[in-house]
């Protein structure tokens, strides 16, 4: 038996071309479907969202494989018998990365630096290091696990908090208490019903004095209004790799608020990623095809 997945992309078509049992079938967004959709058990959606118009087309469909490892868009929308799959894995490491790179560069003051080569100046500063620093994630998934591997050899002191309590993770139960005795909060859950609006005021109160707010997450995860007003007693900082609203718009007081450090989503924006998440599709649908379930099946936890 063969299984007909539809493919938005020529890398699509590549990396699904030796998987035995699968005939990929390339589809381009904005002009219908071609006539093998009505075949079609497994839909990777490219830029297309969940709608009963695309569904419709599909009446054979029986797996929706994503290329992100964020699921917020098709969560409460996918059609009963009608399983979701992400691409947790691929982006866990380069997102582990961009944690570690912005905590390097805000400690060490680095963009300091930056700007006296500027104007040709050279002076010397003492700064802070991650050396030491207590490091609490909240997330004990793929992004999670990625980024205490790669933090914990810079000699920092690393605790999990994840959805219920197991060996070296602790129970969301528990994370207030937690807040305040790290020095960095950082944020590796996906957006769900339990997630949204998780840090608000009360979270940030409870974060000790000077400590930092990593969010790696989804804009929402945290309340932004909160988060501002928070700011403006410059006790503790923010580096957010993602907002609510996002992006965020000119004039925010985001951009301004104390202690703020905003960039442009750019976590898993590298070379290769395309390529990795292509890897991860390609197990899954391989799993699917010969009769297994797929691993990164969407259960709304985190």
């Amino acid at each position: 038996m063969t299984v007909t997945v539809l493919v938005p992309d020529d890398d699509g078509l590549t990396a699904l071309s030796e998987l035995p049992g699968v005939h990929a079938v390339r589809y381009k967004w904005g002009q219908p479907l071609p006539r093998e959709a009505v075949q079609a058990e497994v839909l990777i959606p490219g830029a297309h969202r969940a709608t009963d118009e695309l569904f419709d087309q599909l009446p054979n469909l029986r797996l929706i494989q994503l290329l992100s490892a964020g699921a917020e868009d098709w969560i409460g929308t996918v059609p009963d018998g009608v399983l979701l799959s992400t691409c947790r894995g691929a982006h866990g490491g380069s997102t582990a990365e961009w944690v570690i790179a912005a905590l390097l560069s805000l400690y060490r003051e680095l963009p300091l630096y930056t700007a006296d080569q500027a104007v040709g100046r050279w002076q010397r500063r003492t700064s802070d290091t991650l050396q030491g620093k207590r490091i609490l994630i909240v997330g004990a998934g793929d992004l999670g696990q990625q980024l205490r591997r790669r933090i914990e050899p810079f000699d920092t002191k690393v605790s999990m908090v994840g959805l219920s309590a197991r060996d070296g993770v602790h129970a969301v139960s528990e994370l207030r208490g937690l807040l305040g005795s790290h020095d960095v909060v950082v944020l590796m859950v996906p957006l769900t019903s339990r997630t949204r609006g998780m840090a608000d005021a009360g979270f940030f109160a409870a974060m000790q004095d000077g400590a930092i707010l990593v969010n790696a997450a989804r804009g929402a995860v945290v309340n932004t209004d909160a988060l501002v007003e928070e700011l403006k007693l410059e006790r503790i900082r923010a580096v957010l790799d993602v907002t609510d609203p996002e992006p965020l718009p000119e004039g925010h007081p985001l951009w301004t608020s104390p202690g703020a450090i905003v960039y442009p989503h750019i976590g898993g924006a590298v070379h290769g990623t395309r390529k990795r998440s292509y890897a991860v599709v390609a197990a899954e649908i391989a799993r699917y095809a010969g009769g297994e379930l797929p691993h990164n099946l969407v259960h709304g936890e985190y």
